[in-house]
């Protein structure tokens, strides 16, 4: 019987500190060889800083980093495995995009006689072609973030860190780097995506980790989290025409219901009191003088996991976890 190969990235206990504030605590995380993990979390709870530690960027104050068993802060070997696409635009806009991969390849120490075949790759992977004589500073947002990705790929990283990949993208630009994305799997590459699309999450990921307050609070597969949650009571989500006044909130909340983004919306996760189908609820809202247009219910999705693992973790109780995201 063969023993599990040891995943490409491994970290173990990592904690970080900025200016004597933990801005990480007790991280373990580990991904292998062709897995996608999306990495979720609220502005502030680490997440940049993570995957500074695990570019070789940071050291981190305690605990371990492994990236094919070795340290990416000292080893140069481990750091040419990875390549890190942050999420602003990291390009030289007056150059073309076949001249900014030459740039990149240059940097990353791929000899001359390599680079033409580096170039030809990152287009080929990234369908980049038919722009590829054109100059960055004149391309979409969406290809510009192609190229970002592309730029990354110079010495053929095992490991890619990617920070809010598709944020600003439309949804064309959206697809065709996902389908980037999935290239990059089907070819091996570890992908360690950090996004706050739920959506995104769930069609690029295997895994998941969720991160709160400087620990990883929810780390499991992206199926048997679904799985887990669906197993429960169904969401329901009531679709207001109007804002509730305070007398329809009250009776919103009292039945369960949470607002989302818009205050439009209201979902809830488990209703209170007594089970009920969708039209005898709505009849009761309306009842209630809540202004409501429709009750929808769905099978809870990734974002219900999320909801669910911030409601469970701890907060912060005096230890000094960092609100900054990166430390400088």
């Amino acid at each position: 019987m063969s023993l599990p190969s040891e995943p490409l990235l491994r970290v173990a206990g990592a904690a970080l500190a900025y200016r004597g504030t933990r801005v990480l605590e007790r991280v373990d995380l580990a991904l292998g060889a062709g897995e996608t993990l999306a990495l979720l979390g609220p502005n502030g709870a680490g997440k940049t800083s993570l995957m500074r530690l695990v570019a070789g960027r940071l050291a981190p104050r305690a605990g371990s980093v492994r990236v094919a068993g070795a340290d990416p802060h000292r080893t140069p070997a481990a750091r040419r495995a990875i390549g890190w696409v942050p999420q602003e635009i990291a390009l030289y806009p007056r150059l073309s995009v076949a001249e900014n991969l030459s740039v990149f390849a240059q940097l990353a120490g791929i000899p001359r006689r390599g680079r033409a075949e580096a170039v030809a790759t990152g287009l080929a992977l990234c369908a980049l072609g038919e722009v590829a004589r054109r100059p960055v500073g004149l391309l979409s947002g969406g290809y510009q973030r192609r190229v970002n990705i592309a730029a990354s790929l110079m010495a053929r990283p095992r490991l890619v860190l990617l920070d809010e990949p598709t944020q600003g993208v439309d949804l064309h630009a959206r697809a065709a780097i996902h389908a980037v994305l999935a290239r990059l799997r089907e070819a091996g590459t570890a992908l360690l995506v950090a996004t706050h699309d739920f959506a995104e999450a769930e069609r690029l990921a295997d895994r998941v980790a969720i991160l709160a307050q400087g620990r990883i609070v929810t780390d499991g597969r992206l199926s048997d989290l679904l799985a887990r949650i669906r197993a429960e009571a169904p969401e329901h989500e009531a679709a207001l025409v109007a804002p509730a006044d305070g007398a329809a909130e009250a009776v919103l909340r009292q039945a369960g219901f949470v607002p989302l983004d818009t205050g439009s919306t209201w979902r809830a996760r488990r209703l209170s009191g007594t089970p009920r189908d969708g039209a005898d609820l709505l009849a009761d809202l309306r009842s209630a003088g809540v202004p409501i247009a429709e009750i929808r219910i769905r099978a809870p999705g990734l974002e219900a996991v999320y909801r669910d693992a911030l409601a469970g973790s701890a907060p912060p109780a005096a230890d000094g976890l960092a609100e900054r995201e990166t430390p400088a």
